[in-house]
């Protein structure tokens, strides 16, 4: 089967999407299908193929909001010739013309929706008007609809008139990079983080972690890993400053995925205190951590949040709420015996779940039944 994919943007760009459809991808090519990936050229790498999957990056002259505005979309994807295209919100630009080239094309259209799209000041003005009038067509024109959690469903106020199309696909985790590694050394109550530091990925939290971790450090050592580049990074080190936790927030930048296993590792503890249900994915960080044979403390907007209590695989608090979140840091960090069994109830779930393969039976039903 030929399948087209119309992220925004795709490997090597670092993102939950970007992963969500690197990793689909290559499950789906591995039995078998066409994979092409029609995507912004960002980072600047040129056209390619990466693992059996055939890459084509567009020149963007601009960006709005967080999507970028390849002009020769339409025409690239009208030069393909696949037998289902599936495109990915919340990129509009993206999805929009996918959505128009299939009904031109006469191809059904599958779509991925991660999160709703929202905005501050006027892009909220803008993004609300989307949401009333082309999202609708949109979400009309899918063949089917999917969503990583059941939650999603219930949070999103533009799906409900569309639940019969709803499935629901977990991702998964790459279990040859995020897996328990040996450990020398004990570096006592650390904490790590992971996200894009712009103002696009404001909802996971990052200010209101800092200022759990200056609440902790009064009475406590603590350390806080960082990992993320963005138009933020200097803001938030400056925030970190300001608090006074010189020494004990390191910002690590853009780090690969073998140096991302070594700090999942490394950490007593991967945090993700997420804002917003209509914002927050997944948070496919909780899953890799979890993968590590390590606890989290997640929020109660997170997709595995469900999975993490009723498991008990760490602890989920209500989101914005830093007296809950610094309380559930203070326990863990203070109980290794009930991180260790969290972190072996983490290891157990993912294996069982979260696997891409079990995503691809799925998504690969879809298809086939739809050709």
């Amino acid at each position: 089967m030929r399948i087209l994919q119309t992220p925004a943007r795709f490997f090597p760009y670092r993102g939950g999407v970007e992963n969500y459809v690197y990793y689909s991808s290559r499950e789906l090519s591995r039995r078998g299908h066409r994979i092409t990936v029609i995507c912004a050229d960002e980072p600047p790498v040129g056209s390619g193929s990466i693992d059996g999957i055939e890459v084509r990056r567009l020149a963007y002259p601009a960006k709005l909001s967080n999507t970028n505005i390849t002009t020769g979309l339409a025409e690239a994807i009208f030069r393909e010739n696949p037998d289902v295209i599936h495109t990915h919100l919340p990129t509009p630009w993206s999805s929009d013309i996918s959505a128009v080239v299939s009904l031109l094309k006469g191809r059904p259209l599958f779509l991925t929706y991660h999160n709703d799209i929202s905005g501050e000041g006027v892009l909220s003005l803008a993004s609300g008007l989307y949401n009333i009038s082309a999202l609708r067509l949109l979400l009309a024109a899918s063949r089917a609809i999917f969503i990583t959690h059941p939650g999603y469903l219930e949070n999103s106020l533009f799906l409900r008139g569309f639940s019969d199309k709803v499935i629901v696909s977990p991702p998964g985790v790459d279990f040859d990079k995020f897996k328990p590694l040996p450990q020398d050394k004990d570096e006592g109550n650390t904490l790590f983080f992971v996200s894009r530091l712009d103002r696009h990925h404001h909802y996971k939290g990052l200010d209101l972690l800092l200022e759990s971790v200056e609440k902790i450090s009064r009475d406590s050592a603590i350390r806080l890993y960082v990992v993320g580049g963005g138009v933020l990074l200097d803001y938030y080190r400056t925030a970190a400053r300001d608090r006074g936790l010189e020494g004990k927030v390191y910002f690590l930048g853009e780090l690969d995925s073998n140096r991302l296993a070594e700090y999942y590792n490394r950490a007593d503890i991967t945090v993700m205190p997420s804002l917003s249900s209509r914002q927050e994915g997944f948070g496919m960080t909780a899953l890799e951590a979890m993968a590590c044979a390590k606890p989290v403390i997640v929020s109660s907007v997170a997709g595995a949040a469900a999975d993490v209590k009723g498991r008990g695989c760490g602890l989920v608090v209500s989101a914005g709420n830093v007296n809950e979140l610094t309380d559930a840091i203070r326990y863990l960090l203070r109980n290794p015996q009930a991180r260790r069994e969290m972190g072996n109830n983490a290891y157990d779930l993912v294996r069982e779940k979260y696997s891409w393969g079990r995503h691809a039976d799925i998504i690969e039903k879809e298809y086939l039944r739809a050709s």
